[in-house]
């Protein structure tokens, strides 16, 4: 990554974007079990609801569960699970946890896709004084940093004493 926070680093955006690729697989499974049992029942009631329902719950079913997902984990653990991976971690611009409020607002554009594009489009070509935030986060004031290098094992523990003499 970089120390330097004025600095655009695509590294540090890559990471981001695949965290969000895993973290889209992740919660993906549950939207597409639940959207499956919705339909069926839809089906049994009325086709004609599927038909034009489908096409307006998959994604809504998805958004909500999606923004929960990310803000439960960003409170939780101040990543979630593909943050962590990657290790990556949210927090406040001075450093501190990110409280559930923040974490709402940070994450909010996640709620259709389109909205989460116009927020990383923004943040790239706007000026800010951390590279690292997307525009959501400028306003809830969090940041991503790095904690470590994506999927680095922890470090060996040090060796043990030498045996008394």
């Amino acid at each position: 990554m970089t120390t330097d926070s004025g600095q655009l680093d695509l590294n540090h955006w890559l990471y981001r974007l695949i965290a969000l690729i895993i973290d889209g697989i992740i919660v993906g499974i549950p939207v597409a079990i639940i959207w499956t049992i919705i339909s069926l029942a839809l089906i049994f009631a009325d086709p004609f609801l599927l038909t034009w329902g489908g096409w307006l719950l998959l994604p809504l079913i998805f958004g909500i569960l999606w923004v929960l997902y990310f803000v439960i984990l960003d409170v939780a653990w101040g990543a979630t699970i593909g943050k962590r991976l990657l290790g990556l971690q949210v927090q406040t611009v001075n450093g501190g946890k990110v409280p559930f409020d923040k974490a709402f607002i940070r994450n909010i554009s996640k709620i259709y896709w389109i909205f989460l594009i116009l927020d990383w489009l923004i943040a790239v070509v706007t000026p800010g004084t951390d590279k690292r935030q997307k525009f959501t986060d400028r306003i809830a004031g969090t940041t991503v940093v790095s904690t470590r290098q994506p999927f680095a094992a922890a470090p060996p523990p040090p060796p043990p004493p030498p045996p008394p003499a």
